[in-house]
């Protein structure tokens, strides 16, 4: 406790270096939670959104399909039991079918997959009630960004042709019956909805599927003939993307706090030696070398504890003001993002986070203030009292 009293009595008695040095700190502190929060906001937002759009609660893929290999689509499907279509009415499970097919908005030819969905699904956040039912016309949706690079809107019609099962080539128009915003671009880009019944009819795929979507009501078990991937492997890619995220801004978070390290590292090998005779004294009036650089040590490493308190006056009321209002990243359709990129982003911040940050700064600020304190337990009483320094 006497260390513990002199360590911040000396501490404080340095004035404007010591506020300096904690500035510093304090700073390396609320960024490390800041950016990392950030990023975990962002994960969790991603695999969020992801899972409402796309994934849902899990897949169900025919053995032959690979959403890797644009070439096992063709013969990706098979026909749903009685079991699945009872899954299906009672909205537990949403078959999608997958064809690819060629689009030409305006004389252009762009590719395009198309995504038979069923209009009544409730598995997905996907807007497919709005696929109106018609003996007549047929109709699609599609999300802003393919409407803005197939220069689509509501109303317009679109030329599509594709090859069903048999090899066959067709063609027909569809009207665009609703242009959705959606955060996740595997939705979005390229991507044309109509529903499954027309589209079934279309590939002389009567009551096919390619994958089966299983929403939160799914009673989990195995389908003959399909294999179930779970979300860890639909959002591994994703998780990969976060995971190298951190790391590079975990380089810049370390040079900042290297920075504040040796800001402190000069000022005790400054402080130690200037105080020659002050160690001097502590150790002719009886204390060990060791509590000597106990002393010295505490007082370097409570620059952390006074950068944690000078960060949290300034940072905590800023990071809940960020996580209220979220960090604005522009429209993401104007970026050219294969991620989940939502327009606003919230952070989160754990309670995981905050103590590691806080061990972090601790450990790193007292370990920096030890290495030159060692030089104290080499010291002589009466050269230290005479102001020499070996």
């Amino acid at each position: 406790m006497l260390s513990l009293k002199l360590a911040f009595k000396n501490l404080l008695g340095a004035g404007l270096r010591t506020w300096l040095n904690v500035l510093a700190l304090s700073f390396a502190f609320v960024l490390i939670i800041f950016y990392n929060g950030m990023i975990d906001g962002w994960n969790r937002q991603a695999q969020r959104d992801t899972a409402a759009w796309e994934t849902g609660e899990g897949q169900f893929w025919h053995p032959a399909y690979d959403k890797y290999d644009p070439f096992t689509i063709e013969d990706a499907h098979a026909p749903m039991s009685e079991d699945i279509l009872k899954e299906v009415n009672n909205h537990t499970l949403a078959p999608v079918l997958v064809s690819q097919a060629t689009a030409y908005p305006h004389g252009r030819a762009i590719g395009v997959t198309l995504r038979g969905i069923d209009p009544n699904q409730e598995v997905l956040e996907l807007p497919s009630s709005k696929l109106p039912q018609s003996n007549r016309t047929d109709y699609a949706i599609i999300g802003k960004n393919m409407a803005r690079s197939a220069n689509l809107e509501a109303g317009d019609r679109l030329l599509l042709r594709w090859r069903d099962k048999n090899g066959t080539f067709d063609a027909r128009e569809v009207e665009i019956a609703e242009v959705f915003r959606c955060d996740v671009p595997t939705v979005d880009n390229g991507q044309v909805y109509i529903a499954i019944s027309t589209l079934q009819e279309m590939l002389a795929m009567e009551n096919e599927a390619t994958l089966l979507v299983a929403g939160e009501a799914f009673e989990m078990r195995e389908l003959e003939g399909w294999d179930f991937k779970d979300n860890e492997f639909l959002l591994a890619d994703l998780q990969q993307i976060i995971d190298s995220k951190k790391v590079g801004g975990s380089v810049l978070q370390g040079l900042l706090l290297i920075i504040a390290l040796i800001a402190i590292f000069d000022t005790q090998v400054l402080s130690i030696f200037r105080r020659q005779k002050e160690i001097g004294t502590y150790i002719a009036l009886g204390l060990t070398r060791a509590q000597v650089v106990g002393i010295f040590t505490l007082e370097g490493g409570a620059h952390s504890i006074l950068a944690i308190l000078l960060g949290s006056a300034y940072g905590i009321p800023l990071l809940l003001l960020l996580n209220r209002n979220g960090i604005s990243m522009g429209y993401a359709e104007d970026m050219a993002f294969d991620i989940p990129l939502a327009e606003v982003i919230f952070p989160y911040y754990s309670l995981r986070l905050i103590l590691i940050t806080v061990l972090i700064v601790v450990i790193t600020a007292t370990i920096v203030s030890y290495l030159p304190a060692r030089k104290i337990s080499k010291m002589k009483p009466t050269d230290a009292l005479k102001g020499k320094l070996q």
